[in-house]
């Protein structure tokens, strides 16, 4: 383990476009790696008898709920005509295409061709089915190599059913490479972004170690001047937001989530709590989906917090707004430029780059992505050789 920048941490695996700047591959080429648990969906989203669409690195998929009330993510795509699954009606246990109603179990093989006689042909397997868990009001899928979804476990949350904190859940699409995220919430020396919000914060790194896996940084905040937006001291009884009150902040990124707690001075245990993670939506990963838990703890009078609630969402959805117009600006200048032309110079954030970069995946550039396939007259291709996806070690069921 390094500690303050003082090691070294095993660089990623060369690829073709490098930061002209560093000599090191390109971060934004990179994308994360599927064989975690990643969220895709709140669960209220998917009600019992209903279907939503999402999706993961260009993988679009179909949650679906059956009468029993488990949960399950197919591949949105019907195995006959391609339609999208998430078109489909949801029939007790199964899945039916909206145009033909093929039905699909929860393991996304095909349960019922309603209108197939004996003898008439042999069909398709089906489409790929995804491990799927929920927890923490979220829908996790596997997308990585199923073999390995049982012995990865769900992220954790401790305090997210203490009855000490109230969780307020966050789900935002945000347009840029899900790096910048976790840059963002690292490098607290961007305060000055958000002195319309918070006033003067002076943040000073007291140190932060770092490994293969993970970073961890801790500040601390003191206010120097400048008007607070009032919301920012409803946060927790213990003083967050007072012009005097020093807090230390520690940020960790633990590939491929984040976290942050906030301790006040002379504070005992956080007055607020983050779990994030920030999952590419498409191919390219340049758009990704922001999921994020924030527990705050709950005061010496309960209800002060029941009426703060509205002013605290709207508090930290401005402080994310303004962040998002940042990272959103940051993606806007790489996919002009063609390249990553940051010259950064904060040791903690190379580390981080070093950390993403060991940890994920290099993205195939888009035109090795677009292969031809032969015609399939649907006799001789209704049941080919799986495919493997490149970059994932697993094989899909077509």
């Amino acid at each position: 383990m390094s500690e303050n920048g003082s090691g070294k941490i095993a660089r990623g695996r060369p690829l073709e476009r490098r930061n002209p700047l560093s000599g090191l591959p390109d971060l934004r080429r990179f994308g994360v790696n599927p064989d975690f648990w990643y969220p895709v969906a709140p669960s209220r989203s998917v009600r019992g008898g209903q279907v939503a669409a999402t999706a993961f690195a260009g993988e679009r998929m179909a949650l679906f709920r059956g009468r029993s009330g488990a949960i399950h993510a197919l591949e949105d795509r019907c195995a006959h005509r391609q339609v999208p699954l998430s078109m489909g009606v949801v029939d007790g246990e199964t899945l039916r295409c909206c145009y033909h109603a093929w039905a699909y179990r929860g393991d996304g093989r095909i349960s019922q061709i309603p209108y197939l006689a004996k003898g008439d042909g042999r069909p398709p397997r089906g489409v790929r089915a995804y491990p799927v868990r929920e927890a923490y009001g979220l829908v996790f899928v596997f997308p990585g190599d199923p073999e390995k979804a049982a012995v990865t476990p769900l992220p954790e949350v401790p305090d997210f059913a203490s009855p000490q904190y109230r969780t307020m859940t966050f789900s935002r699409t945000v347009r840029c490479h899900y790096s910048f995220m976790h840059e963002n919430l690292l490098d607290m020396n961007h305060q000055f972004l958000h002195r319309g919000v918070v006033g003067k914060l002076q943040p000073q790194l007291l140190g932060y170690r770092s490994d293969q896996r993970s970073v961890e940084a801790r500040y601390l905040f003191t206010h120097t001047g400048g008007k607070r937006n009032r919301s920012a001291r409803l946060l927790a009884s213990e003083g967050i937001g007072s012009q005097a009150s020093s807090d230390v902040m520690t940020i960790r990124t633990e590939y491929p989530y984040q976290t942050l707690d906030l301790v006040p001075e002379s504070a005992e245990r956080p007055a607020l709590r983050l779990w994030a993670v920030y999952v590419p939506e498409d191919a390219e990963q340049r758009t990704c989906h922001a999921y994020g838990l924030l527990m705050i703890k709950r005061p010496r009078i309960p209800a002060a917090l029941q009426v703060a609630w509205p002013f605290i969402r709207h508090f930290t959805e401005r402080v994310f707004a303004e962040d998002r117009m940042a990272v959103e600006a940051e993606q806007r200048a790489w996919d002009e430029q063609g390249e990553d032309r940051n010259h950064e110079v904060f040791p903690l954030i190379l580390d981080v780059r070093d950390v993403l970069r060991a940890n994920g995946v290099p993205l195939r550039p888009r035109a090795a992505a677009e292969t031809s396939t032969a015609p399939c007259d649907g006799r001789a291709c209704d049941d080919p050789a799986p495919r493997a996806d490149p970059g994932s070690g697993h094989v899909s069921a077509w």
